[in-house]
């Protein structure tokens, strides 16, 4: 039996029940393809499922608020995904009267979606003839044919494409698609996937050479930078406190945080605290500071670790636009400051 057979045939058997995979209507598929980029299927679903039931088409979801498609994005991360998908949305509505583009190429052009969605979409919703190119699919074709080539570098993507396609069944690329990375997602995981049960253990070429555990190959990350955020929590006589929205490009554009002092080590009270009494809240003096939490909460992101802190300070009279408690929770909020107003 050959390779995409054997495949299919496994999928059968072994697919998850996902929510868009009951449809060939591109507006889930796309919405669930943006969310499942860099995301889990297990955390991505119930978001998938509130984002289709607050926004049950792309008119809805063009008509929305961006902080209330920022506040339901909460806690998935890699927000720009968030700010690209409502931008397309309104470009599909206003410009193409809710109808998503037909093919490949024009998929490619939307703001958020690059190969791997436009892939996706196209085979998914149109069954054309091209072959999705993700984490998984590097993983399980590396390893089959004992691909040695570096799948960091930029000729990856072409190579393992080229080797997908001819593989794929042409009158069913949908299926041969979705097969290769749930396949990827469930069996052929990337460390110690159990060789022993796998439909593919007497032709697999990294099995026999014992080369599963090197496969595929990936060069080293981008060195990790280190940032110190240290969070001024105001707190007025009407229990009010202030936030801000991040304007600036970077990390959570557009979401709310407190005032910030960022510093370039982790700092101690004097340092913290001689900060905010020359620099914050001069309207209204003063009356204490305070550390929430003595050690750094350390949040990772991809390309950064982030050290916070939170400070609590408590300040005279009313303060100018302080907010009470339960308009706080309606902003949308990076999900570390979140986690930590739910928990105050």
């Amino acid at each position: 039996m050959t390779f995409s057979n054997l495949l299919i045939q496994w999928y059968l058997q072994n697919k998850r029940d996902l929510p868009w995979r009951n449809t060939t209507n591109p507006y889930p598929i796309w919405l669930s393809e943006i969310m499942l980029q860099q995301t889990r299927v297990a955390q991505g679903t119930p978001y998938f499922l509130s984002f289709t039931a607050e926004f049950p088409t792309v008119f809805d979801l063009a008509k929305a608020d961006e902080e209330q498609v920022l506040k339901l994005w909460q806690g998935l991360g890699y927000y720009s995904r968030a700010r690209n998908l409502h931008k397309t949305a309104q470009y599909v509505a206003d410009e193409l009267s809710g109808v998503f583009p037909g093919t490949y190429k024009e998929l490619l052009q939307l703001k958020g979606v690059g190969e791997y969605t436009a892939a996706a979409i196209a085979s998914f919703s149109y069954n054309e003839v091209v072959p999705v190119v993700d984490g998984n699919v590097f993983r399980v074709l590396s390893r089959y044919f004992d691909v040695e080539t570096d799948i960091a570098a930029a000729s990856a993507k072409k190579e393992f494409a080229a080797l997908a396609f001819e593989l794929m069944p042409k009158d069913n690329p949908a299926i041969f698609n979705q097969a290769i990375m749930e396949f990827g997602a469930l069996q052929c995981v990337p460390k110690s996937p159990n060789c022993g049960i796998c439909i593919f253990n007497e032709s697999c070429a990294a099995l026999q050479k014992n080369k599963v555990d090197q496969l595929p190959v990936k060069s080293k990350k981008l060195k990790v930078r280190k940032r110190y955020f240290n969070y001024l929590v105001a707190n007025d006589e009407n229990k009010n406190t202030v936030i801000q929205k991040r304007t600036d490009k970077g990390i959570w554009h557009n979401l709310y945080e407190f005032p910030l002092i960022e510093t370039e080590k982790e700092e101690g009270f004097d340092f913290i605290s001689s900060r905010i009494l020359n620099e914050f809240f001069i309207n209204n003096g003063i009356v204490s500071i305070m550390e929430y939490n003595e050690k750094s909460i350390i949040h990772k992101l991809s390309h950064q670790h982030l050290y916070i802190k939170f400070w609590k300070v408590n300040i005279q009279g009313a303060i100018q636009n302080g907010i009470d408690t339960e308009t706080l929770t309606s902003f949308p909020f990076p999900i570390v400051i979140h986690n930590f107003i739910k928990n105050d």
